[in-house]
């Protein structure tokens, strides 16, 4: 029996899957709030940077995982429509203020590195993760294909949008101010594809996105006032706007005293710390035998990363003076590529089981290694 068969609505593309589902059930991560004052005491004592580094990692996890609950609770309270958009809009905010405050200090390998990172990271990391987890408990889990194909074609499109500034640049052989100007009109038509989806799934086929098991989930806890949930939100955010300050700010010695790339640290470390919170939230769901969650979270994730997030830094570059293009790194480049490819093919027949997620955790850990050996650039 497959997938079709166990849930025949569909369930939604990336500005319902994450908006509907992201926070409904994480695990607890808030002892990670004792990092917080760490992270604070050990910046305004001018503490060593790999200590703030690690506090400012350690402390955004459960921030944004807080940040998510409130924006779920506060879209509950605004209807549908405003609903799904407050969480297509702030479904990554945690990745999108580290990527401000990494441009504000002339980051941009790292900016770039991170989106990359949070795509290859939720393709490979989170859902093979949530395959083998679940697979262990489980011996045969399904979900629906063709809701996994739609994320594929997504994520196939997004990967494109990707790789064209890239090879551009190969052929005028490093033409950068028009490699710039193509990067801007490709971020355009990203975000107006996402705009699109926006419409599609909480306007014309409403119908085709609703999940029982997202019913099921969203019954499970009573709602926050909307006072609670935009203080929540509001203190959640500038906590992680201070606290990613600290970690940019600390990230140069860091990698200069560990040894490693900012591409590395942007593609493996940060994609890590941003959505670390959705991470356990994709896996919990995998050993609840709800595999249409799990697989939507992560895709989801990866979805508004490329979508959303990168073309609004894109904008917020040509805001900061010095624009930002899409050219990413050979090596980046190749990792979403391949990424994309494995995802297709593992969701393609609606099933997986544990040994599929040590096939997508084997892929991820030969990229980190290829992004560990790179040299400096």
């Amino acid at each position: 029996m497959g997938g079709a068969e166990r849930n025949p609505e569909m369930p939604g593309p990336p500005a319902a899957w994450r908006g509907q589902w992201k926070a409904l059930a994480q695990p607890s991560l808030n002892w990670l709030l004792a990092f917080v004052p760490v992270a604070v005491v050990l910046e305004l004592i001018h503490g060593p940077p790999a200590g703030i580094f690690v506090a400012s990692c350690l402390a955004i996890i459960p921030l944004a995982g807080w940040m998510g609950r409130a924006t779920e609770h506060l879209a509950h309270r605004t209807g549908e429509g405003l609903g799904g958009l407050l969480n297509a809009t702030f479904g990554n905010a945690a990745e999108l203020i580290i990527g401000i405050m990494a441009l504000r200090a002339g980051l941009y390998e790292v900016v770039k590195a991170s989106l990359t990172g949070s795509i290859i990271g939720n393709n490979l990391l989170v859902l093979g993760a949530s395959f083998f987890a679940g697979g262990l408990r489980h011996p045969r889990q399904t979900f629906n294909a063709t809701a996994a194909s739609m994320g594929a074609t997504m994520l196939t499109l997004a990967a494109i949008g990707l790789v064209v500034p890239h090879s551009f640049l190969t052929m005028l052989h490093g033409s950068r101010p028009r490699e710039t100007q193509l990067s801007l009109a490709i971020a355009v038509i990203l975000l107006l594809t996402y705009g699109i989806s926006l419409l599609f799934s909480l306007r014309t086929h409403r119908h085709l996105f609703v999940g029982k098991e997202a019913e099921e989930e969203g019954a499970t806890e009573a709602p926050w006032s909307l006072g609670r949930s935009l203080g929540v939100l509001i203190l959640a955010t500038a906590a992680v706007a201070v606290i990613s300050e600290f970690l940019v700010g600390a990230m140069e010695a860091t990698t200069r005293a560990w040894g490693l790339t900012q591409v590395f640290v942007g593609v493996i470390i940060v994609a890590i710390v941003g959505n670390a919170a959705e991470h356990s939230s994709a896996i919990l769901m995998a050993l609840k035998d709800k595999m249409d969650l799990s697989l939507h979270i992560a895709l989801g994730s990866s979805l508004q990363i490329a979508y959303f997030v990168a073309p609004v830094l894109v904008f917020l570059s040509y805001a900061l003076g010095e624009p930002m293009d899409l050219a990413f790194t050979p090596a980046e480049v190749l990792a979403v590529v391949l990424s994309v490819m494995i995802v297709g093919q593992a969701a393609a027949d609606g099933e997986s089981h544990w040994f599929e997620g040590v096939q997508l955790l084997s892929v991820y850990l030969i990229l980190a290694l290829v992004f560990y050996f790179l040299p400096a650039p």
